[in-house]
């Protein structure tokens, strides 16, 4: 601790504002761990009277309303925060040990929640709790949790300690919506690594970075540009690869452009998703004529947050140095005859079966910031290649 010499008021106030800082963080870093804490019991409560209260038949599918209703006086205790406290709990009943160790140094009188967690925590035998079985053989200790050995990898677990003290509730209500454990694990990882806040982690979610990150080659970039994605930012919306594994086509197989448009089109909807928030779709083979000499691009979207027009060019084959010079036509007529008052240039998305970086670099350098060439994917990437990375990841 820094000593204040004496006389010396700027000092003592930078001392008093630093130590606030420091202290405020950790207090907050509390208030938010105790508030998972409280929700994860919660939950634990409202599943073993789901599963074992003797009256529970009378309240059915109102339970939540009904508790929500009869305890008012907890602000904020809606019944849809209920639910998101049963999932929580269901999606880490291994925080139990945990939990339990935390709530043996509070002073909770006649409360028999000790009494009913220690009860469930040495039960082995209960058939819903294999989990726990495994976790009842460690060390109430966290320092005998690993951060994440190769075994705990197989069964997707981090350390509770470590997760609970990292993360808090409004993160755990991002995590327990993805259904698939080693991709939640991913994002566990990759957040506290990352020090993502809960709009960051919501961000890469719905960009399935889990997936453009397993396949990419500099995955240390894209996992990068989560903090930097800006709604306005045209760059960090545009995706690569896309992943277009709902079209239902093999790897290998021939197809051409035209049959993945139409099987584009027979799916737009989970398209559109896979394109992000904002697209719209317009048109298909949208024909730009010169001088009776017709030309077609393959779809048109627009982008209702950027304000432009969304040109997209499918290959089925490797980008070619010739398909640039052909989106740029697109973009420069785009820009001098559709362009409405209000709307920003548009932006031309080359999507095709492969590409050279080196060669897209040297193909699209110079000309227009709004042409884009991405990888599409008919196939999601191996979980083999996901449980790798984040190996790696946590080596670092």
């Amino acid at each position: 601790m820094t000593i204040v010499k004496k006389g010396n008021f700027d000092e003592l106030l930078q001392n008093i504002s630093h130590t606030h800082d420091v202290l405020q963080v950790h207090a907050s870093k509390s208030v938010n761990q105790f508030l998972s804490l409280r929700n994860w019991i919660f939950g634990y409560y409202i599943v073993e009277y789901e599963q074992n209260g003797e009256d529970r038949a009378k309240y059915g599918e109102n339970l939540m309303q009904e508790i929500a209703d009869k305890l008012s006086h907890i602000k904020g205790l809606r019944f849809r925060q209920l639910y998101l406290c049963k999932d929580f709990y269901l999606t880490y009943p291994h925080f139990l040990r945990t939990v339990s160790a935390k709530l043996q140094f509070l002073d909770w009188g006649q409360n028999e929640i000790l009494r009913t967690l220690s009860a469930k925590l040495q039960n082995a035998d209960n058939k819903n709790n294999t989990i726990l079985q495994t976790l009842s053989a460690k060390s109430l200790e966290t320092e005998n949790y690993l951060p994440l050995s190769v075994e705990m990898l197989d069964e997707d677990k981090l350390n509770p300690e470590l997760l609970l003290s990292q993360l808090n509730f409004s993160h755990f209500i991002e995590l327990i919506h993805i259904s698939d454990p080693l991709q939640r694990l991913f994002y566990e990882v990759e957040t506290m690594k990352n020090n993502w806040s809960v709009r960051e982690l919501k961000r890469a979610i719905n960009t399935q970075l889990v997936l453009r990150t397993t396949v990419s080659i500099n995955k240390d970039a894209v996992i990068a540009k989560i903090k930097n994605i800006k709604p306005e930012n045209n760059v960090e919306i545009i995706k690569n690869p896309y992943f277009l594994e709902f079209l239902g086509l093999d790897e290998k197989s021939e197809y051409n452009e035209t049959e993945l448009e139409q099987q584009i089109l027979n799916h737009l909807q989970e398209f559109l998703i896979e394109l992000g928030t904002g697209f719209c779709f317009e048109a298909r083979q949208k024909r730009i004529t010169f001088n009776n000499r017709h030309y077609r691009v393959d779809l048109v979207f627009y982008h209702r947050i950027l304000k432009c027009h969304v040109l997209i060019d499918l290959k089925v084959n490797e980008f070619d140095h010739a398909d640039a010079g052909q989106m740029n036509v697109y973009l420069n007529y785009y820009r001098k005859n559709e362009m409405s008052e209000n709307d920003n240039p548009p932006i031309g998305i080359i999507l095709c079966g492969d590409k050279d970086d080196t060669l897209v670099e040297y193909a699209t350098s110079g000309m227009d910031k709004q042409l884009f060439v991405s990888k599409y994917l008919v196939k999601l990437p191996e979980k083999k290649l996901l449980e790798n990375f984040i190996r790696s990841e946590l080596n670092k």
